[in-house]
């Protein structure tokens, strides 16, 4: 039997619930426990569900708070239907850029409906968001997540890409959380910054900024 179910965070982030019939091909030590995390360095399960999005951030981001994010979600699993809500209180749009594998996804005021998705289905979303808070004058966090692929009372293991643009010299990283470490990569720049997890568990993420 196999399920997905999904919901958006306040800060506008998947989280993805699933069961998946590939679990018997997965260690116990792949899985994660309600309240645990397990930072992993290779996908144990290469081919499965994937996350990634884009998050662009402007001047004018850091006076609103709003900011523009790009989301893809790759390899979900077979399911009738799923529902994607998005927190409504930071929410500004949502836009349905292309689908693979399932027979609709209609948007209706802060939900994304799917309907007859298909094993190795695919969906990209474009939404604006008020993900990005100010702590001082000068200094900033964007929320990410959480995220997170359940099975039963426990996570499975999963990869998430989250990419920040910005433009040259207009920002500069303090640090992240989580930090790089074993299934965390962060790479930066002057221009942006992006970190590659593989993960089980529940996942959010900070990305602390400030001016130069």
């Amino acid at each position: 039997m196999t399920g997905i179910h999904s919901i958006i965070s306040s800060s506008a982030a998947i989280v993805m619930f699933l069961l998946s019939q590939n679990v018997t091909a997965l260690d116990f030590s792949d899985l994660a426990n309600e309240g645990e995390i397990k930072y992993l360095k290779q996908r144990p399960d290469p081919g499965a569900y994937r996350y990634e999005s884009r998050v662009k951030i402007t001047p004018q981001s850091l006076d609103s708070g709003v900011v523009s994010i790009a989301t893809c979600h790759h390899q979900l699993d077979p399911i009738r239907k799923v529902v994607i809500v998005f927190n409504e209180e930071r929410i500004r749009k949502i836009a349905v850029k292309s689908l693979e594998k399932m027979a609709s996804a209609e948007v209706k005021d802060n939900r994304v409906t799917l309907t007859d998705v298909e094993r190795g289905a695919s969906i990209c979303i474009d939404l604006e968001s008020r993900a990005l808070d100010q702590l001082s004058q000068n200094e900033f966090k964007l929320n990410a997540g959480p995220l997170m692929r359940r099975y039963f009372d426990g996570y499975l293991p999963m990869s998430a890409t989250l990419r920040v643009d910005w433009p040259a010299h207009l920002l500069m990283v303090q640090k992240t959380n989580p930090m790089p470490q074993e299934g965390v990569q962060v790479l930066q720049g002057n221009d942006g910054v992006q970190l590659e997890l593989t993960f089980a568990g529940k996942m959010t993420a900070q990305v602390f900024l400030q001016r130069p």
